[in-house]
Order: C-alpha cells, then structure tokens, then sequence
C-alpha cells in the first residue's frame, strides 16, 4: 500500500501578505509626516483652537500644552508686517484722494493731510470749521466732512478709530464768549465734529472719541500772529489699529 502523502504545514510566522501590507502602512505613515512637516501653519487659528480647550477636558490656563516655538513667532511677526503694510498702504490712497479734492476745491492750504506713526491726520487750519471763538459747524466746513465720511465708511477704514481733537492759541478768549477757557472751547469744538459725524451723517458712535487740548500741545510757538493761526486747529486722526484705543 502507497504511503500517504504527509501534509504539508503552513510556514511558521504571520502570513506573507501582511509584510507587503506593513510597507504600505509604513511608507503612507511618512508620506504624511512629510506633507505635515512642509506645511505652514496659521497660527491664529492654532491658538483659537487651544485656547477654545482652556478650562475644559483637563487643559488648564496655568499649565502649558503647547511650547512656544520661534517658528510660530516668526510667522506672527511676518503677518503683523504684512497688515502694518497693507494698512499703510490704503492711507496712502486716501491721502492722495483727499490732496486732490482739497486742491480742486481751493483748500489744500486750510486743510493739511499728513502721514504720522499714529495713523492719518487732517488738520483743518484756523478758521476752516469754526469763526473765531466759536463752537458751531460753519456751514461751508460742512462739504468738506460730508466728502470726508465717505471714506470713513468705505470697507476699508470703517473698523477704524477716529479720534478728533480741538486745539486753540494761548489768547484768552473775548469778555462776551460763552466759554470761560480755552480748555472749554477745544472741546466744544471737537464734541460738535463728533456729533455732526455721528448725528447727521450717522457714522458708527462707537469708532469715534473728542479731546480738547487747549493751547497745551502747540505746533509752533505762538509769538506772532501767524503762528498762533497755525495752532489754532481741528485734527481729524484716523488712528493705526496699533494705536486705537480699546473701549469696554
């Protein structure tokens, strides 16, 4: 009788296929540990994520998660340069605009536009706003903030503060004035710009603040009287968000 043929066992170990498999799991693994390493990181939106998990789930505000890394903070100071840039750039435009209605209208020597590190300041000269020792809009200054409201409700400056300030010479006022001081009267001036904005042209109350300085912040001395012309004046400033002043 013919021996039967013994059985022959299956080799000892996983089965083959699970080694072509382990590859394939292996190889995807650092597939995307590459794709994750040359990505880049929105660091806003990392740090909303793990501050949404503060005080929940076990992640406390006085323990650390996340370690600083200079990678993250270079990428911050990069976007804060980049929209310091870009806000800078659209002050540019509005600087221009309003240069060329203001010579088209004749007045490029009563309202002066410049650049400062605080943001874009338009200083209306001496008597543009307001007759001498007087708080009430003249009626002729009014054109010029009605243009100018356009641009303060355009997309991109209606986010941003503006802050008006009202500024006189060191002559004390007339006998008959309604005001006592020069402190009274800068700030009367500067409330009622405010309120013509706000109440007339109903622009946002919350973007706007009035300070009156008085003859306290000068740009020239006041030894003639022509320099006491130039330090009597209204400033429109739209501030750099950098500089806005944070409300409640």
């Amino acid at each position: 009788m013919a021996r039967k043929k013994r059985e022959e066992s299956p080799p000892a170990g996983a089965p083959l296929w699970m080694t072509t498999y382990g590859d394939m799991v292996t190889l995807l693994l650092c597939f995307f540990v590459l794709l994750f390493s040359f990505s880049e990181i929105d660091v806003q939106k990392f740090e909303a994520i793990i501050s949404s998990f503060n005080g929940s789930i076990g992640i406390l505000d006085s323990g650390k998660t996340v370690e600083p890394s200079p990678n993250i903070s270079e990428a911050m100071k990069e976007d804060q340069i980049t929209n310091q840039l870009e806000e800078w750039e659209d002050f540019k435009k509005l600087q221009e605009l309003i240069e060329q209605y203001l010579a088209d209208k004749g007045l490029n020597t009563d309202v002066l536009v410049s650049l400062e590190t605080r943001g874009l300041v338009l200083r209306f000269q001496d008597n543009v706003l307001f007759d001498s020792g007087k708080a009430d809009l003249k009626d002729t200054s009014k054109e010029i903030l009605i243009y100018l409201a356009e641009f303060l409700a355009a997309e991109e400056f209606k986010g941003k503060h503006i802050r008006i300030e009202g500024h006189t010479d060191t002559d004390p006022l007339r006998p008959n004035s309604k005001f006592e001081t020069n402190w009274e009267l800068s700030v009367s001036r500067a409330a009622n710009v405010v309120r013509y904005l706000i109440e007339e042209i109903e622009l946002e109350p919350a973007r706007f603040s009035a300070s009156g300085y008085g003859e306290y912040h000068p740009v020239t001395t006041n030894d003639t009287m022509e320099n006491k012309a130039k330090n009597r004046r209204v400033d429109i400033v739209i501030l750099r968000s950098e500089d806005e002043i944070s409300l409640p």
